[in-house]
């Protein structure tokens, strides 16, 4: 049988991924950046920037196989 802690730090995991999906999916927007289309994830001003920290070890490895790009603030 799982331990207690162990569990809690499964669904912690699960909670922690499962907004980063749910918030990518919200967030993302296609750009034309130099006659080529690019998805980025667009976090928002103000709490946007520190989601952008926490799920930053998410982003690198979404990065890395999507070709994803993120911006914390508005687009410009």
């Amino acid at each position: 049988m799982m331990s207690r802690t162990i569990r809690l730090i499964i669904l912690a995991l699960a909670i922690y991924i499962g907004a980063y999906l749910i918030f990518r999916q919200t967030h993302i927007v296609l750009v034309e950046e130099r006659h080529q289309p690019a998805h980025y994830v667009i976090f928002p001003e103000g709490y946007g920037v520190a989601l952008y920290y926490l799920w930053r070890p998410l982003l690198y490895g979404d990065a890395t196989v999507t070709a994803t790009r993120f911006h914390a603030g508005p687009y410009r």
